[in-house]
């Protein structure tokens, strides 16, 4: 993405404490916990732990003043520009304490969920255009019929949910990853918001992958922009992915009883980008129960989350969801359920020609020479006993498995129809029945 984008997207630092939207006892609280939990006294120090701009964080600290909870050390630090240093009261020190009993949160200032709403619009997935040619490199490594690139992309470009189905080991989740690589662009992640008073963190490492930016795209925005809002870290577009351990808590907010602050829940970190639900159908809870639980933020572009006191509040939803099941839909879902996922895409396994592409393609990866014999072997001999049904897993579990008989008998890397069969006795497991 170029600079000249990512500065349309960013999100304006405020100027001064009446735009920050937060309760000014709350923000002032925030600054007296910083700097008790982390021993800074230096205004310039003080804003990055804060990360507000530099005028902000003065205007708070000369509150603190004026209230007797901060006072100028009389000292001029001759490492830090002659900055003047600021220290806690004894009051200051007792409301810190005091702030801390009902919140151990500290550091970044979070950001308020009305802006974070407005950041959300500046960079909706919607907004993206994904091309044929952005598509195709993203999953360039695959073998992929055409037509299915073409369902795919108008799938992708609408950001709204798609699901993925077909028979098992024929990459659903491979493309997952493909269409979150053909993305290809950032979003400013708050660090944490705020709603009612409440501070819900946001940004996890986890999920979301910083991009550091080199000291030349700074200067460049700095003076074309004035730098954007510190209170968010500019990352990568996030993808969530989860398997069957995908429970319905997962996704409420996440209380922490100690530190009296939320965590987002998974849907919501991965806000501006995707959320993968691989495996459909292999959770505790039915796929129809999943679905239900996303049908209000999939058609109005909204979430409703609960706090502790029971209070619902709206946060946004723009995430590009992404089902993927070996299941038919039909065996999963009602018809109602079916018609609120906008894309249902049929991931089938490779023909004849397709296959043998993916062999070849493997085979030259692990360096393991082709052979005629053998693979004539393979699809006239040991492919019609399966009814010739191809899947994209195959070439790479057989060719493994010959590597490992090579290596094992001390014998170059070869393929042979002998080699052939004793992989192929690997693929799959006789139904017999074990004498107990």
């Amino acid at each position: 993405m170029n600079m000249q984008t990512s500065a349309v997207m960013a999100p304006p630092a405020p100027k001064r404490i009446h735009e920050m939207r937060i309760p000014i006892v709350m923000m002032r609280d925030i600054l007296l916990k910083t700097m008790f939990r982390k021993n800074v006294d230096m205004v310039t120090e003080l804003s990055r732990a804060i990360c507000l701009p530099i005028p902000v964080t003065q205007e708070l600290i000369d509150m603190g003043r004026d209230q007797n909870l901060i006072e100028a050390t009389g000292t001029l630090n001759a490492n830090n520009g002659n900055e003047m240093g600021y220290q806690l009261t004894d009051a200051g020190k007792a409301r810190a304490l005091d702030a801390l009993s009902q919140s151990e949160y500290f550091g970044a200032m979070p950001v308020p969920l009305d802006v974070y709403r407005e950041q959300v619009k500046r960079q909706s997935i919607r907004n993206l255009m994904v091309t044929r040619e952005q598509l195709t490199g993203a999953m360039g490594h695959l073998v992929l019929p055409d037509e299915l690139i073409g369902n795919l992309g108008p799938a992708v470009s609408a950001g709204r949910s798609i699901l993925m189905y077909g028979p098992p080991g024929n990459g659903k989740s491979s493309i997952s990853n493909g269409i979150r690589d053909a993305l290809g662009d950032m979003v400013y992640v708050p660090r944490a918001i705020e709603y009612a008073g409440q501070v819900i963190t946001m940004y996890d490492p986890i999920v979301h992958t910083a991009i550091e930016e080199a000291e030349d795209d700074i200067n460049t925005l700095r003076k074309t922009t004035g730098w954007y809002d510190t209170r968010y870290v500019r990352c990568e577009r996030p993808t969530v992915i989860t398997g069957g351990e995908l429970s319905l808590n997962m996704l409420d907010l996440v209380y922490n009883p100690t530190a009296r602050t939320y965590q987002a829940p998974l849907q919501l970190k991965s806000t501006g980008g995707i959320f993968i639900v691989d495996d459909l159908g292999r959770q505790a809870e039915p796929p129809q129960a999943l679905v239900n639980r996303w049908i209000v933020p999939l058609e109005e572009s909204k979430d409703i989350l609960a706090l502790q006191s029971g209070e619902k509040f709206e946060v946004p939803f723009d995430t590009l969801v992404i089902f993927s099941t070996n299941f038919h839909p039909n065996e999963i879902f009602d018809t109602a359920a079916l018609r609120r996922i906008f894309f249902k895409i049929k991931i089938d396994g490779p023909n004849q020609a397709n296959y043998l592409k993916i062999f070849s393609m493997v085979a030259k990866k692990r360096k393991m020479p082709l052979n005629e014999a053998a693979l004539i072997h393979l699809l006239k001999v040991k492919y019609p006993t399966i009814d010739n049904v191809y899947a994209n897993y195959q070439p790479i579990f057989l060719i493994d498995q010959m590597i490992a008989i090579c290596e094992f008998e001390g014998i170059p890397y070869q393929m042979t129809p002998e080699l052939i069969d004793r992989a192929w006795a690997n693929m799959f497991v006789k139904d017999e029945h074990i004498v107990k």
